[in-house]
């Protein structure tokens, strides 16, 4: 045993007596938190959709069919000049109805798992929609309408105060 730590002597104990750190303990970290632990109190914050995600996206889709255009003209033995003409008329149309606003985002679309972003996007508009459909105001805060109703209701009763020392100084 050296400096008090780990057995006096290993006989019997089926180890060498050689004593090491524990590498599996992991010591916690709550004594200061990044972050606040009262998560009610907090407004609610929307995810932001990367518009650059969103753009690299929908000019991956675009190359997708202008590939498929591309190998349906090789496929039909299409002269290469006229391939590559073709090509560019369909990339050309295609960047300027993405540009327009006129894309494939139909009404309804499926995500698969890894579109974060795109379902950030549609989860903003679908809530824009909402909002102007039941016309709310685009500076509503929540709750706003308890507190206008608290300083009002603390405002007559400071009046109604007043009005009482007025009354008993006379």
């Amino acid at each position: 045993m050296s400096d008090n730590v780990g057995l006096s002597t290993p006989r019997g104990s089926g180890t060498s007596g050689y004593v090491q750190k524990n590498l599996a303990h992991m010591r916690p970290r709550d004594h200061a938190a990044p972050y606040p632990k009262n998560t009610d109190s907090l407004p609610h914050k929307q995810r932001q959709p990367d518009k650059g995600i969103l753009e690299h996206d929908r000019k991956r889709e675009i190359e997708v069919k202008v590939f498929e255009l591309r190998d349906k003209l090789e496929d039909d033995e299409v002269d290469e000049d006229e391939i590559e003409k073709q090509c560019d008329a369909l990339r050309q149309k295609l960047l300027d109805e993405m540009k327009s606003g006129n894309g494939s985002n139909g009404p309804r679309r499926q995500f698969k798992g890894h579109q974060v972003h795109a379902m950030a996007d549609a989860k903003l508009k679908e809530d824009e929609r909402m909002r102007r459909a039941l016309k709310i105001s685009s500076n509503y805060e929540e709750g706003g309408h308890w507190r206008r109703q608290e300083q009002r209701l603390k405002e007559s009763l400071r009046l109604e105060e007043e009005d009482t020392k007025v009354k008993t100084e006379d």
